[in-house]
């Protein structure tokens, strides 16, 4: 009788499981956060334009404050990247080398 000799697969690792796809993310979360940044001071400021309740003003107000929280969110995870651009948990090759 013949014996079958079967390959192992290769394991197949999901998108949002490896680095690339860590770093893809991060970048699209920086996006993101610009762009919520910029919708959130165009409502605030427009808001505050016709009317200036008192209500309204708090409202553009938190606005304002919601939009400088978005793009701090956005500078530190562009932080985080330039810190180490190859993604999180990556080994570099000099501990290979040891």
């Amino acid at each position: 009788m013949q014996t079958l000799k079967l390959k192992p697969k290769p394991k197949h690792r999901p998108f949002c499981f490896s680095v690339k796809g860590h770093v893809k993310m991060l970048r699209l979360d920086i996006i993101n956060s610009l762009v919520t940044a910029v919708f959130l001071i165009i409502i605030s400021v427009l808001a505050m334009m016709p009317e200036t309740t008192t209500f309204t003003v708090l409202g553009g107000v938190f606005g304002l404050l919601a939009a400088v929280c978005c793009m701090a969110d956005g500078a530190l995870i562009y932080r985080k990247l330039l810190f180490n651009p190859s993604g999180p948990y990556q080994k570099s090759a000099i501990h290979d080398k040891i």
